[in-house]
């Protein structure tokens, strides 16, 4: 391939037992993740982690933290910021569902980076987040020992909903075995915090200008999913991570879900409204 578009080999088959009905589709699961955004000389940069070879999705390619929503987010945390309604309005959910998504996008964040959208007010954020009984707990929720509702209480702490901000909203395709439904959202790095690789999914964690990672993209040098390209590309016009976060309410959540057609005995595969993803597949299969 041209670029470091994210292609399994075996999706053409997938897609034809999909089409003649051999193959079921898996209902996606939800999911949440985050662009965290820091400003710097040159410009807004992105935190970004590569993800293991081995990893049975996107092995190797690079992406934002976030994952899958437990079925523990929805348990009720002291919250900040726009009320649930507003964010099951702007999600496209119910409020519970709302809830557990942005508890799913912050808790995801402080597993696989060490940063907490969280503060001991609605107006505060906690600086240092390393130390052993941070590690302690980290490990606790990674392991799913400990709710994020639980967390937050022990520590007495506030779900700062208003420091995150939607973005995108990208479904896996139909004939990927392992598919989510997932809510991107962007925020700024708080003050006092620094990111790690705190994930045993990642290999690799880089702070880089958006418009430098779809450059490697560009020239092939970096794997990456559509979705996590389409926001790169639109991240780059804005000059600050606040502008950025200020931009968010404009940008479109509806649901980006991959097609494939069958076109004069090749395969089409598109992803509605991102025309530069399209792949056209010889009737072989190969690329």
């Amino acid at each position: 391939m041209s670029n470091g578009q994210w292609y399994p080999p075996e999706w053409p088959d997938r897609i034809r037992a999909l089409a003649s009905g051999e193959l079921t589709a898996v209902p996606p699961k939800r999911a949440a993740t985050v662009i965290l955004l820091r400003d710097s000389a040159d410009g807004p940069a992105v935190h970004m982690l590569r993800r293991r070879a081995s990893m049975a999705f996107a092995g190797g390619a690079y992406a934002y933290p976030g994952g899958g929503v437990d079925a523990r987010d929805s348990r009720p945390v002291r919250w900040a910021g726009p009320p649930l309604a507003d964010w099951a309005d702007r999600l496209g959910v119910d409020t519970a569902s709302a809830q557990a998504i942005v508890c799913a996008a912050v808790r995801e964040t402080y597993e696989e980076a060490g940063v907490l959208l969280a503060g001991l007010t609605p107006d505060t954020v906690v600086g240092d987040t390393t130390g052993d009984d941070w590690e302690a707990d980290r490990r606790a929720l990674v392991d799913r020992e400990l709710s994020f509702a639980d967390f937050l209480d022990r520590r007495g702490l506030v779900l700062r909903s208003d420091l995150l901000a939607a973005w995108a909203r990208w479904i896996t395709p139909e004939f990927e075995p392992r598919r989510y439904d997932t809510w991107f959202f962007v925020a700024a790095l708080p003050k006092g915090q620094r990111t790690r690789n705190a994930s045993t999914e990642a290999d690799r964690t880089v702070w880089i200008r958006p418009e430098d990672a779809a450059a490697g993209y560009d020239k092939g040098d970096l794997l990456m999913m559509p979705p996590t390209v389409s926001t790169l590309r639109a991240l780059q016009p804005y000059a600050t991570a606040g502008a950025a976060l200020s931009a968010a309410a404009e940008q479109d959540l509806t649901p980006v879900l991959a097609k494939a057609r069958l076109e004069e005995g090749r395969l089409v595969l598109s992803w509605p409204g991102h025309d530069e993803f399209t792949k056209h597949i010889p009737k072989e299969g190969s690329r």
